[in-house]
């Protein structure tokens, strides 16, 4: 199932474009009495300026009642894992920092956002999934990173 997932990009302006997310699959971290249980979602988006790499996220969903209709705040709490999964092909020229991906996690203000670096010295994308909260900011994060390597089709 794709979900589309809204992308904020800052620069000149603000402009919105789609990156889209598969979900891959849930697992139950605790069982609720009433509404949905508590469990750890796995999405996968593709990159959308470089082709050739995927980002599997994992973050925690909150369960019961307020996570049934969707109001509840997900924790701050996910990993993300990047990977070279065919042929890197940069389609534009790529600035040193541009977000890749946005997620809501919660109904209001709060956002899993993947911003993507290029360290080019070491010619390797950066990948870094960070929790934010517009009122105050939140400091966790995960990274991942991926050296532009040649593929081979064997």
């Amino acid at each position: 199932m794709k979900k589309i997932i809204s992308c904020c990009l800052l620069g000149a302006g603000l402009f919105a474009t789609q990156t889209y997310a598969e979900e891959i699959g849930c697992i139950t971290t605790a069982w609720k009495l009433i509404g949905a249980n508590h469990k750890v979602c796995v999405q996968v988006f593709d990159d959308p300026k470089v082709e050739g790499v995927a980002c599997h996220i994992s973050q925690a969903r909150t369960g019961g009642l307020a996570g049934t209709f969707g109001v509840a705040e997900d924790p701050s709490q996910f990993s993300i894992a990047c990977r070279q999964v065919g042929p890197i092909k940069i389609k534009n020229k790529l600035p040193d920092e541009e977000t890749a991906f946005t997620e809501d996690t919660s109904l209001f203000f709060k956002e899993t956002r993947v911003t993507r670096l290029f360290d080019s010295k070491r010619n390797t994308l950066v990948y870094v999934a960070v929790s934010r909260k517009l009122i105050d900011g939140a400091p966790a994060n995960s990274i991942s990173s991926v050296p532009i390597m040649p593929w081979s089709s064997q």
